[in-house]
Protein backbone atom coordinates (compact mmCIF):
# COMPACT_ATOMS: atom_id res chain seq x y z
CA UNK A 1 0.00 0.00 0.00
CA UNK A 2 1.28 3.45 -0.90
CA UNK A 3 0.13 7.03 -1.32
CA UNK A 4 1.16 10.09 -3.31
CA UNK A 5 1.50 13.16 -1.07
CA UNK A 6 2.16 16.81 -1.84
CA UNK A 7 4.35 19.22 0.13
CA UNK A 8 6.61 22.10 -0.82
CA UNK A 9 5.33 22.13 -4.41
CA UNK A 10 6.57 18.57 -4.98
CA UNK A 11 4.95 15.14 -4.92
CA UNK A 12 6.31 12.06 -3.16
CA UNK A 13 5.39 8.37 -3.30
CA UNK A 14 5.33 7.09 0.30
CA UNK A 15 4.53 3.89 2.20
CA UNK A 16 4.35 3.25 5.93
CA UNK A 17 7.81 3.34 7.50
CA UNK A 18 9.46 5.30 4.66
CA UNK A 19 11.86 8.14 5.50
CA UNK A 20 11.80 11.08 3.07
CA UNK A 21 13.52 14.47 2.83
CA UNK A 22 11.19 17.37 2.00
CA UNK A 23 11.57 21.14 1.86
CA UNK A 24 11.72 22.72 5.30
CA UNK A 25 8.53 22.54 7.37
CA UNK A 26 7.90 24.63 10.49
CA UNK A 27 7.95 21.76 12.97
CA UNK A 28 10.37 20.60 15.65
CA UNK A 29 11.85 17.08 15.80
CA UNK A 30 9.41 14.71 17.47
CA UNK A 31 6.30 16.59 16.32
CA UNK A 32 3.71 15.05 14.02
CA UNK A 33 2.90 16.61 10.63
CA UNK A 34 -0.06 15.87 8.35
CA UNK A 35 0.48 15.91 4.56
CA UNK A 36 -2.16 16.28 1.83
CA UNK A 37 -3.01 13.09 -0.09
CA UNK A 38 -3.36 13.10 -3.88
CA UNK A 39 -3.70 9.34 -4.47
CA UNK A 40 -3.99 6.11 -2.46
CA UNK A 41 -3.25 2.61 -3.79
CA UNK A 42 -4.13 -0.35 -1.55
CA UNK A 43 -2.99 -3.07 -3.95
CA UNK A 44 -6.46 -3.80 -5.31
CA UNK A 45 -7.84 -0.38 -6.12
CA UNK A 46 -6.56 3.12 -6.75
CA UNK A 47 -8.36 6.13 -5.30
CA UNK A 48 -7.72 9.49 -7.01
CA UNK A 49 -11.08 11.10 -6.25
CA UNK A 50 -10.28 14.58 -4.89
CA UNK A 51 -13.56 14.82 -2.97
CA UNK A 52 -13.02 11.59 -1.02
CA UNK A 53 -9.33 12.36 -0.38
CA UNK A 54 -9.88 15.98 0.72
CA UNK A 55 -10.32 15.07 4.41
CA UNK A 56 -7.66 12.31 4.46
CA UNK A 57 -4.08 13.03 5.52
CA UNK A 58 -0.83 11.07 5.80
CA UNK A 59 0.66 11.26 9.30
CA UNK A 60 4.42 11.87 9.49
CA UNK A 61 6.86 12.21 12.36
CA UNK A 62 9.58 14.87 12.09
CA UNK A 63 12.97 13.24 12.64
CA UNK A 64 15.30 16.21 12.09
CA UNK A 65 15.88 19.59 10.43
CA UNK A 66 19.06 19.75 8.34
CA UNK A 67 20.73 21.31 5.31
CA UNK A 68 21.18 19.35 2.09
CA UNK A 69 24.32 18.92 0.05
CA UNK A 70 25.77 21.95 -1.69
CA UNK A 71 24.47 22.48 -5.22
CA UNK A 72 26.94 24.33 -7.44
CA UNK A 73 25.75 26.96 -9.93
CA UNK A 74 28.40 27.73 -12.56
CA UNK A 75 27.97 30.45 -15.20
CA UNK A 76 30.43 30.61 -18.08
CA UNK A 77 30.80 32.52 -21.35
CA UNK A 78 33.52 31.22 -23.61
CA UNK A 79 36.15 33.64 -24.95
CA UNK A 80 34.80 36.48 -22.75
CA UNK A 81 36.77 35.70 -19.56
CA UNK A 82 33.51 35.44 -17.64
CA UNK A 83 32.83 32.75 -15.10
CA UNK A 84 30.95 32.72 -11.80
CA UNK A 85 30.68 29.95 -9.24
CA UNK A 86 28.01 30.02 -6.56
CA UNK A 87 26.83 27.42 -4.11
CA UNK A 88 23.47 26.79 -2.47
CA UNK A 89 22.38 24.52 0.41
CA UNK A 90 18.65 23.89 0.80
CA UNK A 91 17.05 23.64 4.25
CA UNK A 92 15.32 20.25 4.51
CA UNK A 93 13.17 18.26 6.94
CA UNK A 94 13.49 14.49 7.38
CA UNK A 95 10.09 12.80 7.82
CA UNK A 96 9.12 9.25 8.76
CA UNK A 97 5.72 8.07 7.49
CA UNK A 98 3.61 6.85 10.43
CA UNK A 99 0.26 6.05 8.81
CA UNK A 100 -1.56 6.18 5.48
CA UNK A 101 -5.37 6.63 5.19
CA UNK A 102 -7.23 3.37 4.56
CA UNK A 103 -4.28 1.33 5.82
CA UNK A 104 -6.17 -0.30 8.70
CA UNK A 105 -9.01 -1.30 6.35
CA UNK A 106 -6.55 -3.00 3.98
CA UNK A 107 -4.91 -4.85 6.89
CA UNK A 108 -8.31 -6.11 8.11
CA UNK A 109 -9.22 -7.34 4.61
CA UNK A 110 -5.87 -9.15 4.31
CA UNK A 111 -6.44 -10.99 7.61
CA UNK A 112 -10.00 -11.97 6.68
CA UNK A 113 -8.86 -13.17 3.24
CA UNK A 114 -6.11 -15.29 4.82
CA UNK A 115 -8.61 -17.07 7.08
Amino acid sequence: MYAIVSTGGKQYKVAKGDVIDVEKLNAQPGEQVMLDVLMVNDGKSINVNAESLADQKVACKVLEQFRGEKQLVFKFKKRKRYHRLKGHRQNLTKLEIVSIPGESEAAEQATTDAE
